[in-house]
């Protein structure tokens, strides 16, 4: 079994693939002992090779890992496995975003990173679903059952809770505050997509590829389709995993 590991900021990715096939996958909080976390999963499979990707890629070679690789060819190589066509990949994770732009053989060609703050990421989505008293699942459905809603100003993260309990105060419906978070994050996702710059193919990777809200504002916003994977958050697991067997 090939074990690919993407210690994430805020959660643990793993892949076991067996024959270039997925065959299992889990997804736990991170904690305050990565690495410890990561090896209690590892101990459930008889694994040949292990690699890491993500924020903790260095600390999982220290203890487990035989190789490492970056989050941009994980994510690259995972999402390629979910659409063989794939010409560019959103990812949207926990404390960053990327836009990663492959060649026609599925290798990087450029990538375009926004991890300089909050916006336009998981945990931006946290933050906001949180004031207004929603869990995520809730948030994107809010947001697709209003009818209009105007793009928060600020996504700073602090000036943007400000803002949200502003509206709440003024009496705005949830539904519509929750529908201009969304806004507001699709255009900062549109505006990072459209400087690295885009093919038609594109997969919506990362946990929050699952806020249908979001892919559905971003796709009508770019006039695009986007392909997500069944299980998007852990397509840097998977990438890891499908390098494993490189290694042979």
């Amino acid at each position: 079994m090939l074990i690919g590991i993407d210690l994430g900021s805020r959660s643990i990715k793993l892949a076991a693939v067996k024959d270039g096939i997925l065959a299992e996958s889990l997804v736990v909080e991170s904690g305050f002992a990565p690495h410890d976390q990561a090896a209690l999963l590892l101990a459930r499979f008889n694994a040949r090779r292990v690699v890491s990707t993500g924020y903790g890629r260095h600390l999982a070679q220290r203890h487990f890992a035989g190789e490492i690789i970056t989050e941009i060819k994980a994510h690259a190589l995972g999402a390629r496995h979910a659409d063989p066509s794939c010409e560019t990949v959103l990812d949207v994770g926990g404390q960053d975003s990327k836009v990663i732009n492959l060649d026609g053989a599925g290798r990087v060609k450029n990538f375009q990173m926004n991890d300089k703050c909050a916006a336009g990421t998981g945990r931006f989505l946290e933050i906001m679903a949180a004031t207004l008293g929603y869990t995520l699942a809730e948030f994107g459905e809010a947001a697709l059952a209003a009818r209009e809603g105007n793009a928060i100003g600020s996504m700073c993260a602090v000036f943007a809770e400000s803002e949200v309990i502003s509206l709440k105060n003024r009496g705005t419906p949830p539904e519509a505050i929750a529908r201009s978070v969304h806004l507001a994050i699709v255009d900062r996702l549109a505006a990072m997509l459209n400087k690295a710059g885009h093919g038609r193919r594109l997969v919506f990777s990362g946990g929050a590829a699952r806020n249908r809200a979001l892919v559905g504002l971003l796709e009508e916003r770019l006039g695009v389709r986007f392909t997500v994977p069944e299980r998007p958050e852990i397509m840097g697991a998977l990438g890891a995993a499908l390098h494993a067997g490189t290694l042979d």
